[in-house]
């Protein structure tokens, strides 16, 4: 496959990325499902790993990728192929923009995970008020744990289950993204495999 084709799949690849990592991050400003004020949010929510991390920066990556195939490559004052080459060692620098934002998204996914939920819970077994009742992931390892978390309904598995997508995800895009360093570097440095100006037998 063509470095640019190879490069226009990742690109198709990231765009569904991008868009589930957007949502999970709009989905955990509803905790449990449920609408509360915004200071009862769990403060890895308001760094918006998902969605300028995984979403915004990594759009302009996947835009680069896919739009690698259609370069002309016939460019440089026809010197064949040195507009290809060009592009896709261009595109080397927005995979590092890529790998910069997913890797964002996993560090605040992590600390999210390790941390857990805020959540209505009892202080000091006397009365109920809103806090952060887990510390270093121990409610990972125990569910029984969960039970602290009286409200909202199911705000643990809610907010595991949507910050565990995130870190998958922004690892995914991490790898896509680390996979184009590579295949710009081959690209650059061997030119395309399918030069658009050979492919036409009958030019001058």
């Amino acid at each position: 496959m063509c470095s640019g084709g190879f490069a226009k799949c990742l690109g198709i690849t990231l765009m569904p990325l991008c868009i589930v990592c957007v949502l999970c991050n709009i989905l955990l400003f509803f905790p449990g499902g449920t609408s509360v004020d915004s200071e009862n949010i769990t403060e890895q929510v308001w760094y918006f790993g998902g969605i300028l991390g995984s979403g915004v920066l990594m759009i302009f990556p996947a835009l680069v990728f896919l739009g690698l195939k259609n370069n002309d490559c016939c460019g440089c004052c026809g010197n064949e192929s040195c507009g290809r080459r060009f592009a896709m060692l261009s595109s080397i620098l927005f995979a590092a923009v890529g790998v910069m934002g997913a890797g964002y998204s996993v560090i605040v996914s992590s600390l999210a995970i390790n941390q857990g939920p805020r959540c209505i819970t009892f202080k000091n077994k006397t009365h109920v008020e809103w806090g952060t009742p887990f510390s270093d992931g121990d409610y990972l390892s125990n569910r029984t744990l969960w039970t602290d978390c009286l409200e909202p309904d199911n705000v643990v598995s809610w907010h595991l289950s949507l910050f565990s997508v995130l870190l998958v995800m922004g690892l995914i895009q991490m790898a896509l993204c680390a996979v184009q360093v590579v295949n710009g570097l081959l690209g650059a440095i061997c030119g395309d495999c399918c030069g658009c100006c050979g492919g036409s037998d009958g030019a001058v």
